[in-house]
């Protein structure tokens, strides 16, 4: 069985390249990367194939599908362009034969029509190929990437998210599930899983957790919109990363607080890891 694997170098991609190939399934595991030159030093301790594929080059899309069974699919954050950039996709996926589309999605998709995943499912489930919707919470990663610099630097959680709850989960969790339902694929045919740990958090509440765990003060500031917007803008942040923030973060205080589930727990066997879990691991990132 192929399985063509998009974003492979990223945060999830590498989880679920990790989980792949700790398997010993009868498994062909391709990476699709922008430039295999750049990134092969990236992939290199796993045993992978990699071919070119660019999500804003639709000349790839083929080479890289041809002979592909299921493909792991996920949207780069800064592609909103749904018709630009998936629909070529998708149709090429149809063209190429590919039996299985695992997305990564977003929980609460189904109800967030703005959002670029819900029209990404929508194009996949109009496509009439099979598939598997992974749908997680709010990844603790951002902790070590987007956030980590003012948690490091300033000692603060400045974002616009009020007293909201969120659920959460560790990435690895997510790509644990991702191989999990790639290598048995038609176990997870046409099935949505919301992905979360069993906690939901406040900022205020994650900002005492990492003040325990780091042995120091975090503290968590919300501030209205715009002072938020200028102090990102002011900082450096795109504006359409700074929409993208506030959407993850703003929008959440006018919805209700998401469930937490046993998806994960149903398919990997396993309880997801706490925040404090997540905590203990990455300390050194967060110092």
């Amino acid at each position: 069985m192929n399985i063509l694997i998009t974003g492979a170098t990223g945060n999830v991609g590498m989880s679920v390249l990790k989980h792949l190939t700790n398997r010993n399934d009868n498994l062909e595991i391709i990476a699709g990367v922008r430039n295999i030159e750049k990134e092969k030093d990236k992939l290199k301790d796993f045993n992978i194939s990699l071919v070119t594929f660019d999500f804003e080059n639709v000349q790839t899309f083929k080479p890289a599908l041809n002979g592909i069974d299921i493909l792991f699919l996920l949207r780069p954050p800064q592609l909103a362009d749904v018709g630009k950039y998936f629909k070529p996709l998708i149709d090429e996926v149809i063209n190429c034969h590919v039996k299985q589309i695992v997305f990564l999605s977003v929980q609460g998709v189904e109800s967030s029509k703005i959002i670029p995943h819900h029209k990404i499912e929508k194009l996949i489930t109009d496509c009439k190929i099979d598939y598997t919707f992974l749908r997680p919470a709010y990844f603790m990663q951002n902790f070590t990437t987007t956030l980590r610099s003012d948690i490091v630097n300033k000692h603060k959680i400045n974002l616009p998210a009020g007293q909201t709850k969120f659920t959460l989960i560790d990435v690895d969790d997510v790509g644990f599930v991702a191989a999990k339902v790639l290598t048995e694929p038609q176990r997870h045919k046409n099935r949505s899983y919301e992905l979360t740990n069993n906690e939901t958090l406040t900022f205020a509440e994650m900002a005492d957790k990492l003040s325990n765990g780091l042995s120091k003060k975090i503290k968590f500031v919300s501030p209205n919109l715009l002072k938020f917007f200028l102090t990102q803008r002011k900082e450096g942040v795109s504006s359409t990363f700074i929409l993208v923030k506030i959407m993850l973060h703003y929008f959440p205080r006018f919805q209700k607080t998401p469930k937490t589930t046993q998806c994960v727990k149903n398919i990997i066997g396993q309880e997801p890891k706490s925040f404090d879990e997540f905590i203990k691991t990455n300390i050194k990132q967060l110092q």
